[in-house]
């Protein structure tokens, strides 16, 4: 459960565009706005920009988002599964943790610390590549004047103070609050989802199970997962018989 709810919080939290990424393939551009582009995203993301990002601010965040999420009801949790909640009370998953781990939430903040620290280390070092990507975007989707003119806006003080934000502002606690607020709203309307999910993918076909693949196919997977044949069968047929018992 502790796993799951930071994983939840931490995608919640790489939903900001710094973290986002587009991917597309890009035709050859003008040299000019791309020498343009490289100017901008100087202003607008630099080297350090993720440190300063993820350094302090984001612990904060985090714990913000996870103690939003530990403080819903269960039974709004457990029915994003598709469980039956009827039966449950309105007691929080915090009271719950309460009980069976008492340090629970010194446990998730040494989990989100630790796990922010190696982050951080992780995304400075792809940020070189993210600052190419972030220039191929700006010129890929402004003229070489646009690009001017946004270069002449932040090179004025009031430029560079937004330019120097303009990213990790999606991180202040004024956004993060509204974006807390809404969680539990997201959370309730997630079992209406998934059942428009299932009824959307109710033409199709239910996926097939091992047993139903033919030994051809079977050759094929243990192949591809670099097993013997002899060994896949030996672990399907464990696996069903633990799901069996259960």
């Amino acid at each position: 459960m502790r796993f799951i709810l930071t994983a939840g919080a931490a995608l919640l939290a790489c939903s900001s565009p710094v973290l986002a990424a587009e991917t597309a393939s890009v035709a050859p551009l003008d040299p000019a706005r791309v020498a343009a582009a490289k100017q901008t995203v100087d202003f607008v993301f630099p080297l350090g920009t993720y440190a300063r990002m993820m350094n302090g601010t984001m612990d904060k965040m985090m714990d913000s988002i996870m103690d939003s999420m530990m403080q819903m009801p269960l039974k709004d949790l457990v029915g994003v599964s598709g469980i039956e909640t009827d039966k449950l009370g309105s007691a929080t998953t915090a009271q719950i943790m309460e009980i069976y781990d008492p340090a629970y939430k010194q446990r998730m903040q040494i989990t989100t610390r630790t796990m922010m620290t190696d982050m951080m280390a992780l995304m400075t070092q792809f940020e070189p590549d993210i600052r190419d990507g972030l220039t191929s975007a700006y010129a890929g989707r402004y003229d070489a004047k646009q690009l001017q003119e946004m270069n002449a806006f932040f090179a004025t003080p009031t430029g560079k103070a937004y330019a120097a934000d303009a990213y990790i502002i999606m991180m202040s606690p004024e956004v993060m609050a509204k974006m807390q607020q809404a969680m539990p709203r997201l959370m309730q309307a997630m079992p209406a989802i998934v059942e428009k999910v299932k009824a959307a993918s109710g033409s199709l076909p239910a996926p097939r199970t091992y047993a139903d693949l033919s030994n051809a196919e079977k050759d094929k997977l243990a192949g591809l997962v670099g097993v013997s044949r002899k060994d896949l069968d030996k672990a399907e047929a464990e696996k069903t018989e633990k799901a069996e018992e259960e």
